[in-house]
Parts: structure tokens; sequence; C-alpha cells
């Protein structure tokens, strides 16, 4: 994890100000981690050019773990954004009950600035749903691990515990 002081430091972030220095952006535990994650994976999929300040400002307004909320929007980066953002406008197109189109598909701003009529609302949609599903299986699965690792951890010291009464 990036220093905090780096972060509170970065230009980007810098239009925060003072509300950095809160301490609960900051914290490891199970409720801000679990929101970042959800926080930072749903912002992933949001279709702009912004995402970590974005992810930033969400982490900061729902006081959950800022490093971690930045961080997971690079799962949307631009290797990763193309196969993401067409099966994302797949998806909506399909739910609209619309024909996705069938035309050479091109990462490029002409391309995009033309076709943008036509595939906006199911392109939104897709990136919509994307977006709530990894939030929601994000949360869940950070919430789920750390429930494990805490009953793993407690079992561990009961069994210590055991031995020690037993030696």
């Amino acid at each position: 994890m990036p220093d905090h002081k780096t972060i509170k430091e970065h230009k980007n972030l810098q239009i925060f100000g003072k509300l950095l220095h809160d301490g609960n952006l900051w914290h490891f535990n199970r409720r801000s981690v679990s929101g970042a994650f959800a926080v930072g994976l749903f912002v992933a999929f949001i279709p702009l050019p912004s995402q970590m300040i974005i992810a930033a400002a969400v982490a900061i307004i729902l006081r959950v773990n800022l490093p971690i909320s930045v961080a997971l929007v690079w799962v949307s980066n631009p290797i990763t954004m193309p196969p993401l953002f067409y099966a994302a406008y797949l998806v909506g197109a399909k739910i609209m009950g619309v024909e996705a189109l069938e035309s050479h598909y091109e990462l490029t701003l002409d391309w995009f600035s033309h076709q943008l009529h036509i595939i906006w609302q199911p392109f939104l949609l897709g990136c919509f749903i994307f977006g709530v599903i990894s939030a929601v299986v994000g949360y869940a699965g950070i919430r789920l691990l750390w429930r494990l690792h805490i009953v793993n951890h407690l079992k561990e010291r009961k069994a210590r515990r055991k031995n020690r009464q037993q030696n």
C-alpha cells in the first residue's frame, strides 16, 4: 500500500484538501475494506477518464479505505477496458432487447463518436449492471474472507490455549 502521506500530497487529490486527513480513510477493518472494494469495483465500470477522482470522492463520502478504492479502479485499465466495456455493451443490448452492432469495433475516438448515439443506452446499462454486480460480489467476498480469517484465527487461538493448559 502506498504511504498515506504520499496520497495526501498527490496533485490530483489536492481538491479534497483537509478531508484526506480523516483517519477512517486509512483504516484496515472489515467495514472499511469491504466498502472500499465495493466503491472501487463499481467506479471501475464508469466509462469516464476520471475514475480515480470519482472513487476518491465516494470513498471520502462513505468513509471507507481510500487507497483501496482508488487502486481498484485499475481493474478497468487500457488493456482490460475494451473487452470489459464491449461485454458490458453486449449485456446491455441483450437486456434491452436490441440487436448488438455487428460492425467492426475500434477503440478510437472517431468510431466512438459516430456510434455513440446508437450504443450509449445499452453500453451504460451494461456498465451499470457490471458495476453493481462486481461491487456486490467484491463487498460480500471481502466480508466473507474477513469472517473466515477471524474464525480461523479464533480456532487457532483456542487450540493454542488448550495446548498450554494440557502442558
